[in-house]
């Protein structure tokens, strides 16, 4: 669950153009203090990996965790446009879809799903009804919806066997998806990819992404789960295009929020959906494709 600095495709160039003048060393040009960042990713990465190594469980509270605190941060944002989510139920039914989805499959995640959206808009209505309330349960059930039951897919391939190296693959994925847009940006970053969305990102940056995550998914595919290139190209350049798509999502949402950063938690990074916005995107894909890997791979 950790990533660059940068979002992918970025171009992080040493100009800052808020003081017309250079930036400082430590500083990119989207206003991160890179050692901090390189830091803080480096240890969420450890964290991760060490969570895995063992025994599954340890992962599966620590996307508890994150899923909580990802919930926690829209709650926040989504207030500054007058909408209130109904944290208790968001908060249970995204550990239950967590667990559901780990201990007892793909049917239990759907039918954790459907409780979920069925408690917040219940409760959200006997607190009041109205257009607030439909607006309130609308925000909630999406929150339901981006947050705990996309990463529920995440401890769908953590269940499958060897699901410690599917997982740890899935997250290298992003990583070098994530570190091939940045080299790439800095490097040759010219033509916007989204300027109304994104300015920031370069379809330089974007095949960047591509080379690196096929790259590191040929690896992962031959070398930990014993399959064939075709897969490992798949899987690269799905993770490139899932998460570019994940990343622009989440910046139209702040857009809207006018906000920079979803939260403040990972210093560096900013907020914890920050780093999880282009996982959970890419997630659903990364396990259909792994779950057909046999028909997949030469």
């Amino acid at each position: 669950m950790v990533a660059h600095p940068l979002e992918p495709g970025e171009d992080a160039s040493p100009f800052d153009p808020s003081t017309g003048g250079a930036a400082g060393p430590s500083t990119s040009r989207a206003g991160r203090n890179l050692p901090v960042a390189i830091g803080v990713g480096v240890l969420l990465l450890v964290g991760v990996a060490a969570s895995l190594w063992f025994r599954p469980e340890p992962f599966v509270a620590v996307a508890a965790v994150a899923v909580g605190a990802a919930l926690w941060e829209l709650r926040q944002a989504f207030a500054r446009r007058d909408i209130h989510l109904p944290m208790l139920p968001l908060l249970v039914g995204g550990v239950g879809m967590v667990v559901s989805a780990y201990a007892a499959g793909p049917e239990a995640l759907l039918v954790a799903y459907v409780l979920t959206v069925g408690a917040v808009v219940v409760w959200r209505v006997l607190d009041g009804p109205g257009p607030q309330a439909l607006r309130d349960s609308a925000a909630a059930v999406f929150a339901a919806t981006y947050v705990p039951f996309l990463a529920g897919f995440v401890l769908l391939l953590l269940a499958q066997p060897d699901g410690e190296l599917k997982v740890a693959l899935f997250i290298l994925l992003a990583v070098a998806n994530d570190t091939g847009g940045y080299i790439a940006g800095v490097t040759m970053g010219r033509h916007p990819l989204a300027p109304t969305v994104s300015p920031k990102k370069t379809w330089e940056g974007l095949a960047g992404s591509v080379v690196l995550a096929t790259a590191v998914g040929v690896a992962g595919a031959v070398l930990a789960l014993d399959g064939g290139v075709v897969l490992g190209v798949v899987l690269g350049v799905l993770t490139a295009i899932t998460a570019t798509v994940g990343d622009l999502a989440e910046s139209l949402i702040k857009r809207d929020l006018e906000l920079k950063d979803m939260g403040s938690l990972l210093p560096g990074h900013g907020g914890v959906l920050d780093r999880l916005d282009s996982l959970v995107v890419t997630a659903p894909f990364v396990y259909l494709v792994l779950t057909m890997a046999p028909s997949t791979a030469p």
